[in-house]
């Protein structure tokens, strides 16, 4: 990945409940901030998605875009950009690392967008997208659906 922004928190779960809830596209407008629709659009031989639609409108973003996901086991997740409208690169991961009952998320991100931006504002606008992540993941996962 090219410049990119990483944070990481704990989730009260084990990795495997963590990679459930990242692998279950259709709930993403419950939890992540902004995701307006999703939709899986192929799934690979494990059942998993390997190519998703998603609707996001977080102000000042509006934009749809498709990723393409190459999954790991139940320890890693990745995914790059296969189209965007306002995005010219959209690659990161989730790496999860069993801490014995609890699991540690890893969140990093690549972003680019078509609009001119200080290189200071991307990595601000990364920030807040992995934070806002992070926490919509941990609440989902510890409370459940």
């Amino acid at each position: 990945m090219a410049e990119q922004t990483t944070s990481s928190i704990v989730v009260q779960a084990p990795p495997s409940e963590v990679m459930a809830v990242i692998a279950d596209f259709d709930s993403y407008p419950d939890w992540a901030k902004g995701m307006t629709k999703v939709e899986v659009l192929s799934t690979g031989p494990d059942g998993r998605a390997e190519q998703v639609f998603f609707a996001v409108d977080v102000s000042p973003i509006k934009d749809e875009y498709t990723l393409g996901y190459t999954w790991h086991g139940d320890s890693e997740v990745r995914w790059t950009l296969v189209e965007g409208g306002m995005l010219k690169t959209l690659d990161g991961a989730y790496e999860l690392r069993d801490l014995g009952g609890s699991t540690e998320v890893t969140y990093s991100l690549a972003l680019d967008v078509s609009l001119p931006l200080i290189g200071m504002l991307k990595r601000k606008g990364e920030k807040i997208l992995i934070d806002s992540a992070l926490k919509g993941l941990k609440k989902r996962v510890e409370q459940g659906a």
